[in-house]
């Protein structure tokens, strides 16, 4: 992405308004983006405290549901 130019947004140019918004629409989409890699890091650390927990204590049951939660949800 590039940066918008002061001169390019002041009245009288023509194009100005086209780039602020198509700028938005790719600010809005990054943000959407980012916000599925925190949901999807989330459910990983879930599943990584679920299945620390139950291997210091040595639950490979607990161990091995938590594997395939995580994997049907692949």
């Amino acid at each position: 992405m590039e940066g918008v130019q002061l001169k390019s947004v002041l009245p009288g140019s023509r194009g100005a308004i086209g780039r602020l918004e198509q700028r938005v629409a790719d600010l809005e989409a990054d943000l959407a983006e980012m916000r599925q890699h925190n949901v999807r890091l989330a459910e990983i650390a879930d599943l990584l405290q679920e299945l620390l927990v139950p291997m210091a204590s040595r639950d490979d049951a607990a161990v091995q549901r938590a594997i395939e939660r995580f994997q049907e949800s692949l």
